[in-house]
């Protein structure tokens, strides 16, 4: 069970975020101030990554504490291409003999609610209140907003319809508050996982206005902000160009960041209003890096490369911000690489609950760290994304251990090895500089894959190039 000074904990996290889009992180045309105020109260991680590029394989591996890959969640579900190679078949999704964080928290004497995305299974047997969660808004098969977009009616199984026209990170939200104002003397875990801001790129009226006119008076709305690329890699889009995205200009997408950010500020208030702001702990992050390179290619992750759907820093380095009163210094930052399965352990140890080691296999605490002592005790983190997505990135696994990281590429074979300390915009291969760091990093990935059961694709014979 809890222990008795378990704080409530709250996960919010936001799908296809990128790295640099919240002004805590650098941005300087969208605006969220009241995560800003988040970091003030809490720690930023200038190097906190998803476990995949793509956001099912994400969410598979926080509910198991797991690599994806050895979930078997490594593709969004019902993702399929094809190209120079054929991707393996992956799990579609999260197997029932997964022991979710939401199962252990609720062991743990927590009362588990989950608000929003879900994308972990086709069917009601695999949603949310069947995993683990007492209470279930929205949780479902659905991988994005329905085909109206963000405006109701949202015709989502879980969540009822609102008045037409209700913005739904609003209604999230108001669900979210509804829970938070029931709360007793057990502590609570919400996990909250807005739809936003995944496409498509939708806002409310004002709020684009707004960033119309910030743009304007940047005279960023000057600046085409597209460069014309390559043609995409897989199949089903081989005749079309990649569109990469320059600078952040996108109204649309800043009134997106605008309404998540308002909407936490909007929760966060109701937290205070309960009396709970000082027993309450927060994580805030996002599923994969921002999308950066088609389907509108809405914002930019520079001085990252690439954004979501890449083996490059741009498609899986994110923010995250841990705020736990008492615990985490105020304004504190933190450069150690982590990943979403440390977040299982973490939540269990913050609770004062027994650790579940064959559970969360690959999952590390990052209370050290919160508490501001020590390391993490592990020599790497690790990739496996073996599949096409639509953004034009290839398959491949890679591997951060210190400051370097190595990334294979499976069409080709090719190593590329960056000094992502010194390189973040990961410009300057050093495989051939520095082959011994390239073969030992490359050793310890394919030691990696063999360990966890990691499927490979296979050369495709009817590939034209």
């Amino acid at each position: 069970m809890a222990d008795a000074s378990a704080p409530n904990i709250i996960f919010i996290l936001i799908d296809d975020l990128g790295w640099r889009d919240l002004g805590c992180y650098g941005s300087s045309f969208y605006e969220t101030p009241n995560l800003d105020r988040l970091a003030q109260r809490g720690m930023l991680f200038t190097d906190a990554y998803a476990s995949c590029p793509v956001c099912s394989p994400t969410r598979a591996s926080f509910q198991s504490g797991q690599y994806p890959a050895r979930v078997g969640v490594t593709n969004y579900i019902g993702g399929q291409a094809r190209g120079a190679v054929l991707e393996p078949e992956y799990v579609r999704h999260l197997p029932l003999e997964e022991h979710t964080i939401g199962e252990a928290m609720r062991d743990a004497g927590y009362r588990t609610w989950h608000v929003g995305k879900w994308h972990l299974g086709p069917e009601d047997r695999y949603w949310p209140h069947n995993r683990g969660y007492d209470v279930n808004v929205a949780g479902c098969d659905r991988g994005g907003p329905p085909r109206n977009g963000y405006f109701s009616p949202w015709n989502l199984p879980m969540l009822e319809d609102g008045p037409e026209g209700e913005f739904l990170t609003d209604r999230l939200t108001d669900e979210a508050i509804r829970l938070v104002e029931t709360a007793d003397d057990r502590p609570f875990f919400l996990n909250l996982c807005y739809y936003a801001v995944h496409t498509p790129i939708q806002g409310k009226a004002e709020h684009v206005r707004r960033f119309t006119e910030k743009a304007a008076s940047l005279k960023l709305d000057q600046i085409d902000p597209f460069v014309v690329g390559e043609h995409f890699p897989c199949e089903h889009k081989r005749e079309q160009r990649l569109t990469r995205r320059q600078l952040q200009s996108d109204p649309a997408y800043a009134a997106l960041v605008w309404a998540v950010d308002e909407n936490i500020g909007r929760l966060l208030q109701a937290v205070e209003d309960a009396g709970q702001a000082d027993s309450t702990a927060v994580f805030f992050t996002s599923d994969n890096g921002g999308l950066s390179t088609s389907e509108g290619a809405p914002t930019c992750n520079y001085p990252l490369h690439e954004g979501k759907g890449w083996m490059y820093e741009g498609g899986t380095r994110e923010p995250l911000i841990v705020s736990w009163p008492g615990v985490t210094t105020p304004g504190s930052r933190c450069s150690t690489p982590v990943t979403t399965p440390d977040f299982y352990p973490t939540m269990l140890q913050m609770a004062g609950a027994d650790l579940i080691p064959e559970q969360h296999a690959d999952g590390v605490s990052l209370a050290p760290l919160l508490e501001g002592e020590g390391k993490l005790d592990r020599e790497a983190i690790y990739w496996h994304y073996p599949h096409y997505g639509n953004q034009g990135g290839t398959p491949g696994s890679s591997v951060r251990s210190g400051d370097w990281k190595l990334i294979e590429f499976f069409e080709d074979g090719r190593l590329e090895l960056y000094n992502v300390r010194q390189d973040i915009s990961e410009t300057r291969n050093l495989a051939e500089e520095q082959p011994n760091i390239a073969a030992g990093l490359h050793e310890m990935l394919l030691t990696w894959r063999a360990e966890i059961g990691a499927k490979l694709p296979t050369p495709n014979p009817e590939w034209g190039g």
